[in-house]
């Protein structure tokens, strides 16, 4: 008996705890400022000459529901949120159903998310699945429910999902894939347009017809079962093929949309300026986007990487200060949303030797120094040993400099390098670049085993490419808000982390891959394109079974990019020179109004050597010039370049 008043008084407790909870959260959302419906991403991003370039969804035309089909509006209503006009902003019997699906199948198969939810997921918060997201949004719905009625949030919502292909809002949508007014579609049309939010890259007809229209059965049958069409209706759907308009404009970069992602990222990243800034604020973000590398960086892409299922991510980054000057997540934002150079990690394959060979020089190793080039199987004790294979098992079965080993890319070299150094420098050394990425230390490392992402990987190189100096990796330089007042604007950071001496010579070193004196028992591996080559450049490439990298650099422009399919597939042979040609083609169409290299330290020395074996030639043909840290070089009696005081 004392058990069930304890009971009862515990249940009493709750109830009246639950109902002040409620009438809280409701009073602080009636007390809260509307959150805006119609000024959602409106920001606008200017390029590096302050031009225009992108501006959210202001660009899209606001249309109010009497402007929309009514078949659009029972079609998302029926397939996203059917007590859309009867609950609060959350569907707490829809939310308990799907709870007791998700556990019965041991993994979520379906979500409980209203309309309203939906909105302001899209508008205003990142997709994470925090908790501190997850009240944001519930706090952020009620705010929505108690200053909006029905309509108003419907109306919003049609005006700001996603619909795929760049649209955003139903009137975009409308006339991309069918060049009609938003009052004017069908249903079938209608069906196709509620169908895609779920997943705007498999649903939209142009990426997946097929796809688009399973998913639009599956919104036809959600409406016949909320009688909001008739069985005869039903029955009638889809018999023949829906026509897709899609007419892309001339003057729109399908890659632009990727740049823009990072710039996303890193204005969120930004403190003291705020989420609902970001969604809902007008804000001018001022970025380093040089947009003819941008629009170079897709047509070479597009004219030498001509398989359709091939990807590519790419970066191109200002060594003086560490801004990004373009990148591309992909081929074609249309095609894939997903954002290889910010979320993806890959093999970098043998562009990883530079950081290995930066460690060699700065533990006395020189540009001549030689290891023989032979098949070697490598003790690594504990009876474990290791079998690397050059390409295409071209081994030199002599002696050659760390030059030639840059210049074919020779794996035994750069694993016995390695092993000679002990496995934890050449982490040091890209940590002390910058990649932040987690290294294994393994004898293998040498050869780019590691996933890495471009990003990180790129930072790294960049302090290659500025002399050694780390620099930030950055897409932004100012942010204004409306009235223009400057909320944030880039202050640059730079830290001389490497040794510039040894940094000029690894840079010199790196110029191998495209000169014919390396031409021997084995081709240099950039010989291929160095014909088409106007200025000097530190060039190196990277392959692994899956991944192709192409990486090169001067003192005034520094472009990274891979290429390999999304499954991991083999890389196919052949397309190795088409994505040497997109790199190249790039990067020779910047201009600058000088072209540069960079300036020999005056600690470093010059000597004119075979550049195979490192030893004094009078072969013009075979004839590369080595250097040295001054004292470092061998003595032998020929002319030095140097530096005068």
């Amino acid at each position: 008996m004392k058990w069930l008043k304890l009971s009862f008084k515990a249940g009493i407790f709750s109830f009246i705890s639950i109902v002040i909870t409620i009438i809280a959260l409701y009073t602080h959302a009636y007390l809260s400022e509307p959150i805006k419906l119609t000024a959602i991403g409106t920001y606008s991003l200017y390029d590096m000459n302050d031009e225009l370039v992108y501006q959210g969804s202001a660009k899209n035309k606001w249309v109010s529901l009497d402007d929309i089909s009514s078949y659009m509006i029972d079609a998302v209503i029926s397939v996203e949120d059917k007590n859309f006009y009867k609950h609060n902003g959350f569907d707490y019997l829809r939310i308990i159903k799907a709870m007791i699906n998700n556990i019965k199948n041991g993994h979520i198969i379906e979500g409980a998310s209203t309309i309203s939810q939906q909105f302001v997921k899209n508008a205003y918060l990142e997709f994470d699945k925090t908790w501190s997201r997850k009240i944001k949004e519930a706090l952020m719905t009620l705010n929505l429910e108690v200053h909006y009625d029905k309509d108003e949030i419907l109306e919003a919502y049609l005006n700001t999902i996603n619909y795929g292909q760049g649209c955003y809002g139903i009137y975009d949508a409308a006339h991309f894939y069918f060049n009609k007014e938003p009052r004017d579609l069908n249903l079938e049309e209608c069906l196709i347009l509620a169908g895609i939010p779920k997943s705007p890259t498999n649903y939209n007809p142009v990426n997946h017809y097929e796809k688009s229209i399973k998913r639009a059965k599956i919104v036809a049958l959600t409406m016949y079962k909320n009688n909001k069409i008739t069985q005869e209706e039903y029955q009638s759907l889809f018999k023949e093929n829906i026509p897709i308009y899609a007419v892309f404009s001339e003057n729109n970069l399908n890659t632009l949309m990727y740049y823009q992602q990072a710039v996303k990222q890193e204005l969120e990243d930004i403190r003291g300026i705020s989420d609902e800034q970001i969604h809902s604020g007008n804000l001018k973000v001022y970025t380093t986007l040089d947009l003819n590398l941008q629009r170079a960086m897709e047509e070479s892409v597009n004219k030498n990487i001509t398989d359709e299922n091939l990807q590519t991510a790419g970066i191109i980054i200002n060594p003086h200060d560490g801004s990004v000057m373009a990148l591309s997540g992909g081929k074609d934002y249309r095609l894939s949303e997903y954002n290889r150079a910010l979320f993806s990690k890959r093999q970098v394959g043998s562009t990883m030797k530079p950081f290995l060979y930066y460690s060699a020089l700065a533990n006395n190793m020189t540009s001549s120094s030689t290891f023989l080039s032979q098949e070697t199987t490598f003790n690594l004790g504990d009876g474990q040993t290791y079998s690397p294979k050059n390409y295409g098992d071209v081994y030199g079965n002599k002696e050659i400099t760390m030059a030639a080993a840059i210049a074919y890319s020779d794996n035994i070299y750069a694993v016995k390098t390695n092993l000679f150094l002990g496995v934890d420098e050449l982490i040091k050394t890209a940590k002390l670049c910058g990649i932040n990425e987690n290294l294994r230390p393994v004898a293998s490392l040498a050869l780019g085993t590691s996933e890495i992402n471009l990003i990180d990987f790129a930072t790294g190189y960049t302090t290659l490419a500025s002399g050694g100096y780390r620099r930030n990796i950055h897409f932004i330089t100012k942010v204004e808000d409306e009235n223009g007042n400057i909320l944030y604007e880039y202050e640059p950071d730079y830290d001389l982390v490497l040794n510039p001496n040894y940094v000029y010579i690894l840079n010199e070193l790196l110029t191998s891959p495209v000169k014919s004196a390396f031409i021997d028992y084995n081709v240099p591996t950039g010989i291929n394109v160095a014909s088409k080559l106007s200025r000097k450049y530190a060039v190196k490439t990277g392959t692994t079974d899956t991944d192709y990298w192409v990486v090169g650099y001067n003192p005034d422009i520094l472009m990274v990019t891979w290429t390999g399919y999304d499954d991991n597939a083999d890389f196919p042979v052949e397309a190795g020179l088409g994505a040497k040609n997109a790199w190249l083609e790039t990067i020779e169409s910047y201009k600058p109004e000088t072209h540069s290299w960079y300036e020999m330290p005056n600690n470093v020395v010059g000597m004119p050597l075979n550049a195979v074996d490192g030893l004094p030639t009078t072969d013009s043909s075979k004839m590369n010039m080595f250097y040295y840290l001054r004292g470092s070089e061998p003595s032998y009696d020929i002319n030095i370049t140097q530096k005068e005081d």
